[in-house]
C-alpha cells in the first residue's frame, strides 16, 4: 500500500507537548501506531473517512473537516462523500444535519469541494483551495493552541 502524506499535520500534538511531555510522548506514539503504520491493514483513505465518521458521530466538527480535506486529498471521490453525508442524515437524524452539520465548516468543505468538481477542478487544484479555506489559518478548523500576546 501507498504511503500517504497528509496535506494537514497533527498540529494539535503541539498542545499535549505543552501541558506535559511525557504525556506528550505517549500521544506521539500513540498516533504513530494509528497513523504511521507502514503495513496497515485499513488503508489510508479508508482510516480517514472512518475518522470524519466518528468525529461527526462526536459532534467535533474541526476533526471532521480535517478528516474531511485529508481524505478527499487521499482520493476520496464526491459519490464517496456523498454517500457518506447520506449516512450522517440517517444516523443523526435529519434536524440534527439541518440544524449542526448543515452549517458546519465541515458541510462548506464538502460543498465546496462538489462545486469545484462539477467546474472541472483538477483535484490538487481543489485540495489547494480547501488548505485555503479549511486549514491551519481557519480558526474553526485549526488545532493549535491560542497564545496570549
Amino acid at each position: 500500500m501507498k504511503k500517504i502524506t497528509p496535506p494537514l499535520k497533527p498540529s494539535a500534538l503541539a498542545n499535549f507537548r505543552k501541558t506535559d511531555s511525557r504525556l506528550s510522548n505517549i500521544i506521539g506514539n500513540f498516533w504513530k501506531l494509528v497513523w504511521g503504520d507502514n503495513n496497515p491493514h485499513i488503508d489510508q483513505k479508508t482510516k480517514y473517512l472512518l475518522s470524519l465518521s466518528n468525529a461527526v458521530g462526536g459532534g467535533r466538527y474541526r476533526q471532521a473537516t480535517r478528516e474531511l480535506v485529508k481524505a478527499y486529498a487521499a482520493g476520496t471521490t464526491v459519490a464517496e462523500l456523498d454517500e457518506l453525508f447520506i449516512l450522517f442524515v440517517w444516523n443523526q437524524g435529519a434536524g440534527h444535519f439541518a440544524s449542526e452539520i448543515g452549517p458546519s465548516q465541515l458541510f462548506a468543505a464538502y460543498n465546496l469541494i462538489k462545486s469545484q468538481e462539477e467546474r472541472g477542478d483538477s483535484r490538487e487544484n481543489v485540495t489547494g483551495i480547501l488548505l485555503k479555506n479549511f486549514g491551519e489559518s481557519n480558526p474553526d478548523v485549526a488545532t493549535r493552541g491560542q497564545t496570549v500576546k
